[in-house]
């Protein structure tokens, strides 16, 4: 397995469905939570490779970590990263949610 096929693996962990992502599904647009360290390229590439459809566009958003308390102890979330993938014209995904 080539090393570009390896690293596909680590830069898009799965879907991100909430109801505004959903919502942004009737315009071809899939949500995905991704490395944080993954560029742009490397988020098309994973969707394309993964997926084999033909992305057009790359927006990405650095989500902060929420600061929760812990017991008595004060913490903050991960952050994370968001990465809203539009499909170029004819090509859709279909992610389906159990549960």
């Amino acid at each position: 397995m080539s090393q570009i096929s390896e690293r596909v693996y680590h830069v898009v962990f799965g879907p991100h469905v909430t109801e505004k992502a959903v919502m942004a599904g009737d315009s071809n647009i899939h949500a995905f939570k991704v490395a944080v360290g993954a560029t742009k390229r490397d988020i098309k590439l994973a969707i394309e490779m993964l997926f084999e459809v033909k992305v057009d566009d790359v927006r990405t958003v650095n989500v902060k970590g929420k600061a929760k308390n812990f017991g008595k102890r004060q913490g903050k979330r991960k952050d994370w990263k968001k990465a809203y993938v539009r499909l170029a014209e004819g090509q859709s995904l279909d992610i389906s949610v159990e549960g």
